[in-house]
């Protein structure tokens, strides 16, 4: 049995969020799109990821090689660390350190911290920009991570505004190359399944209109305006909803 651990190049700690980065950045290089053949190592390394990103098949494995009695041994033995540094951003107030926090609680099983402090920022710190304190690799790889936990937690507005980012980045500079279409699959998604009825119709205008500035099809954009046609009709804007029925209708006629 191959060492899932060790094909991912992760620790046997790893959190689910450093697995599935860890898994982007190798496919990006061994998968077959990108070294034209076969690859028995991008094989081993899907099913790797396979292995551990689900919690049973991890637990299962991990039994197999009895990692949680030699990490619980390693742990015993190691020296404390006297700094701790998720106590030190905790005790700091500024932008820089509570968006490292988002990112450091995200990689240590802390998923609904990150959301919470993600959310907090997002509505008490004008101009909040997470992006600012990361390289643009970090945080498009750990950016899209939170947009996937935003959606579990049924925060779609924000989910959208994160991925807005992300893509407007990709546009700019590829960088996610195979696994763009995973992230602007997520985004389509959200837009035609998650905005409307589940977030207030002004956002949900905001997130659509966002939206017609991201490439996706005709058919899509002929969507969003639709909805926000809807939306506009709701709250008693009858002259722009009217304007977007029509341009929805020119963009597939």
């Amino acid at each position: 049995m191959h060492d899932c651990y060790k094909i991912l190049g992760v620790p046997h700690n790893a959190t689910a969020a450093e697995i599935r980065r860890a898994y982007r950045q190798k496919a990006k290089l061994l998968h077959p799109d990108i070294t034209h053949e076969d690859s028995e190592k991008f094989r081993e390394l899907v099913q790797a990821y396979e292995t551990l990103s689900d919690i049973k098949s991890r637990s299962l494995f991990d039994e197999s090689f009895a990692y949680k009695n030699s990490a619980h041994a390693s742990h015993s033995s190691g020296k404390k660390q006297s700094f701790d540094y998720r106590t030190w951003l905790m005790e700091r107030n500024d932008d820089e350190s509570r968006a490292k926090l988002i990112f450091f609680d995200l990689t240590h099983n802390r998923e609904d911290s990150a959301v919470s402090e993600f959310k907090n920022m997002n509505m008490t710190r004008s101009g909040f920009k997470l992006s600012k304190w990361f390289t643009r690799e970090d945080f498009m790889d750990y950016g899209f991570i939170l947009a996937e936990e935003l959606v579990l937690r049924q925060e779609y507005y924000d989910a959208v505004i994160l991925l807005e980012q992300i893509i407007r980045m990709e546009y700019s500079y590829s960088y996610f190359k195979l696994f763009f279409p995973e992230v602007m699959s997520l985004s389509r998604h959200i837009l035609r399944n998650n905005i409307d009825g589940q977030v207030n119709d002004e956002l949900a205008i905001d997130a659509w209109e966002r939206a017609l500035d991201l490439k996706f099809d005709k058919s899509d954009d002929s969507f969003f305006l639709q909805k926000m046609a809807d939306a506009y009709d709701r709250i008693g804007d009858k002259y722009t909803a009217r304007i977007c029925r029509e341009e929805s209708l020119r963009l597939v006629s």
